[in-house]
């Protein structure tokens, strides 16, 4: 259609130029004194075209001539240019195959023809410069050698300009990383705080905190930082609730007094304060951070003042239901260590609890950790014939030789109170015999 449409143009010319020249006989005189010169109108025309032709093919060589050294500029800089792009290129790639010797002299090579280059001679030309220091500190760390990773990624953080905050932020990120690997967390908390606020919640930098927490063995951070994490939905649920469980159990063991420990369990959630796991965790570092004694006796008294007595207990009542409730649902190893943790808890109950624990054995009467229990809170309350029929029966029944010991102990003592010496003795003897 565009050859048609040009044949068409160039038939109405042909025509137009065969009516006005075809049988054009004006002439145009020129006087030059003392000639006169007759010449076509038609020769006048086309003399005139040519000259203009002439004219402007003139100008154009000129210019030409003219912009023959910024045409030479723009080609060396096209040639650095692409020197650039296939060095850095060429240093990515060779890094990804595993070869970072070569990575390191692409790298360097595109680095120094950066370096020579005048400051705006590329489009983004920072960013360039930092990629190229980022591509040479990462292949220097796969080989390495620390000190010119090191050297190389200061010059680079150093050296970036505004246009370079993306690269910057990944630059810091790196950094970051390797410190972390290299188990440094000084330096790894020195580049993580250089951040920009928003570039710290994005996933990749929350991981890193997150590996920096678990690093500085601050459960707590990390437990913010999963939670984080997992609202990003950079975990799984399961996933995120078995490292939840790890990292709440290690902040509750890592607890130094009884307000520390107040504080991280009143941090969870309500979920995560449900967890029987977690609750027998909590109640057993009170049993080691708080002195023992009734309500009455300011069982509890080991709790900073600044925590009021009357939530302390509501916190140690809401675990101590926690791990009730969820008792038959544990096994073997989970239940004895409920059954210790909550007999130790016993002496710091007032009656209440008694009735508790009656119903949660009248459900399980078959259970001899639950009789167990029993036995030891109706001895307490002096409650002597009940206590003996239950610790009776659940001496018998106790697969752990400490309880079982425990079970005869209480037995002895017992007999003891009632005056026959001849049962008290054999359960010693039962009891030594565990």
């Amino acid at each position: 259609m565009k050859n048609v449409l040009w044949f068409l143009l160039l038939a109405a010319v042909a025509v137009v130029a065969a009516l006005l020249l075809g049988d054009n006989q004006a002439i145009v005189s020129v006087f030059w004194p003392p000639w006169r010169v007759d010449l076509s109108l038609n020769l006048v025309l086309i003399g005139l075209l040519l000259g203009f032709v002439l004219l402007h093919l003139a100008l154009r060589g000129i210019a030409l001539l003219r912009a023959l050294p910024q045409r030479a500029q723009r080609w060396r800089q096209r040639q650095q240019e692409k020197a650039v792009y296939v060095g850095l290129l060429e240093a990515l790639v060779q890094h990804w195959a595993g070869r970072f010797v070569r990575a390191q002299t692409s790298a360097e090579q595109a680095l120094q023809v950066l370096e020579r280059l005048p400051e705006g001679t590329l489009a983004h030309q920072g960013r360039w410069l930092l990629l190229a220091r980022l591509l040479l500190a990462e292949s220097a760390h796969s080989l390495g050698n620390t000190g010119r990773r090191d050297a190389t990624i200061e010059a680079a953080l150093a050296g970036a300009g505004p246009d370079a905050a993306a690269a910057r932020e990944a630059a810091l990120l790196r950094a970051s990383a390797w410190a972390i690997e290299a188990r440094d967390a000084v330096q790894a908390r020195h580049w993580w705080q250089q951040l920009p606020q928003g570039a710290a919640r994005r996933i990749q930098a929350l991981r890193l905190r997150l590996k920096l927490a678990q690093l500085e063995r601050d459960s707590v951070g990390a437990i913010e930082m999963v939670r984080q994490l997992k609202k990003h939905k950079a975990f799984s649920s399961a996933i995120a609730a078995r490292l939840l469980h790890t990292l709440v159990s290690e902040a509750l063991q890592q607890t130094h007094d009884a307000e520390q420990l107040l504080r991280v369990w009143k941090g969870l959630d309500a979920r995560e304060r449900a967890d029987a796991g977690l609750a027998l965790e909590f109640l057993q570092q009170g049993l080691r951070l708080w002195p023992q004694g009734s309500e009455g006796s300011d069982g509890v008294a080991g709790v900073a003042a600044a925590v009021p007595l009357p939530e302390a207990y509501r916190w140690r009542d809401e675990a101590l239901q926690t791990l009730l409730a969820a008792y038959p649902q544990l096994e073997g190893l989970a239940q004895q260590r409920s059954i210790r943790v909550l007999q130790d808890w016993l002496p710091a109950l007032d009656a209440r609890w008694l009735a508790q624990l009656d119903a949660v054995q009248a459900a399980r009467p078959a259970d001899a950790g639950l009789q167990y229990l029993c036995g030891l809170a109706l001895l307490q309350r002096q409650l002597w014939g009940k206590a003996g029929q239950m610790l009776q029966q659940a001496s018998r029944s106790l697969q752990d030789a400490g309880l079982r010991r425990r079970a005869w102990c209480a037995l002895a003592q017992l007999a003891e109170q009632r005056g026959d010496e001849a049962a008290a003795q054999q359960a010693w003897k039962q009891a030594a015999a565990c």
